[in-house]
């Protein structure tokens, strides 16, 4: 993918993104490191690195942080380390991203139903029990 082209969510798909990764770490000859554990491992840690940026943070103090353009640049770069290891962990494990995540969330609508948790940040089961008692089904 050449580096003059600028790259977009709605330009670029997913695909194109794994490719990207996977150049990077084959022009380095990194293919040998990343096994599916290590990869899970690192983005464990790129996350840790993420939160690392929030703490302490007042919810309230967030929208001034997202301005700051050198704190709101460290986000996107934690944010971008994440994504990319994710993309490297799919093509290590043998995952089409566009399937995984599509099945992934058929299994949450089912296990979130809109009628059931819109608007509340209770745990789904508490809901579901109190729908029961209720009489409300699943299905409405």
């Amino acid at each position: 993918m050449p580096d003059a082209v600028p790259l977009s969510d709605n330009t670029t798909t997913t695909g194109d993104l794994k490719r990207l990764v996977q150049e990077f770490v084959d022009e380095r000859d990194w293919g040998k490191y990343h096994n599916a554990k290590d990869v899970a491992l690192a983005i464990n840690v790129e996350a840790g690195e993420l939160l690392e940026l929030f703490e302490w943070v007042r919810e309230h103090e967030v929208p001034a942080l997202l301005q700051d353009p050198d704190k709101r640049r460290r986000v996107g770069e934690e944010l971008a380390d994440i994504i990319i290891l994710c993309l490297n962990l799919s093509s290590v494990a043998g995952f089409d991203v566009a399937e995984t995540v599509s099945r992934k969330m058929e299994k949450n609508r089912a296990k979130y139903p809109a009628h059931l948790v819109r608007g509340n940040y209770r745990k789904y089961t508490e809901l579901r029990a109190e729908a029961r008692k209720e009489g409300r089904g699943q299905g409405e």
